[in-house]
């Protein structure tokens, strides 16, 4: 069967927002969007040796490169932090993006060793209510059975970003968003932010 640590990081990679927007407005629909992008990064990793050890440095210059440009980091924080986001100041709000960011790539580098012949194939899109918030249905397939993985889509000046992904019928923001509330509750913002800081470093050493 296709390796879930192998999907659960193709999630995480679309979800390693940036914040910034590219210069020009990107035209593409949305299922169009997704596609090219997986593609894009499942041939990346294909081509480079390093990238599928897991070198991490590699992994930021690829989500750099080939992700950031079409997510919404910011939103998809603030969805993750919940009711609390507002409550955190301007600096804790870029902190908790950072070290979000990095603990993203960390916890899923290690993955990309598994990605030998996998492809994306769209699915049929569902009717939205709302034209401008679109979910992408896709399936990721190789070896075994077909693996769900759909992307939630916002409409913004600059093209249609990421904000979302659902792996196995679980939407990630969602689950984050339970253990951040739980983390802030007990020792506020800044005990998420220590919490995430001690993580990325001690998968660091």
């Amino acid at each position: 069967m296709l390796s879930q640590r192998f999907v659960t990081w193709l999630a995480a990679a679309a979800l390693l927002l940036g914040g910034a927007a590219a210069h020009a407005q990107d035209a593409r629909a949305p299922d169009q969007l997704i596609k090219e992008v997986s593609t894009d990064v499942l041939d990346a990793v294909k081509a480079d040796k390093t990238i599928q050890t897991g070198d991490v440095q590699k992994v930021i210059a690829l989500v750099d490169a080939k992700v950031m440009p079409h997510v919404n980091f910011q939103r998809m924080t603030a969805l993750a932090v919940g009711r609390y986001w507002r409550q955190a100041t301007p600096e804790q709000q870029k902190r908790l993006q950072d070290e979000f960011k990095v603990l993203l790539v960390r916890t899923y580098s290690g993955a990309l060793a598994q990605v030998k012949d996998q492809t994306v194939q769209l699915k049929p899109t569902r009717p939205s209510p709302n034209p401008d918030d679109v979910v992408v249905r896709t399936e990721v397939r190789g070896k075994g059975d077909p693996i769900q993985l759909d992307y939630r889509l916002e409409k913004s000046e600059q093209g249609w970003k990421i904000y979302d992904v659902n792996v196995l019928g679980v939407w990630l923001v969602e689950n984050y968003r339970n253990s951040f509330a739980q983390e802030i509750g007990a020792n506020g913002i800044d005990g998420l932010i220590g919490k995430l800081a001690e993580r990325n470093k001690s998968a660091k050493s």
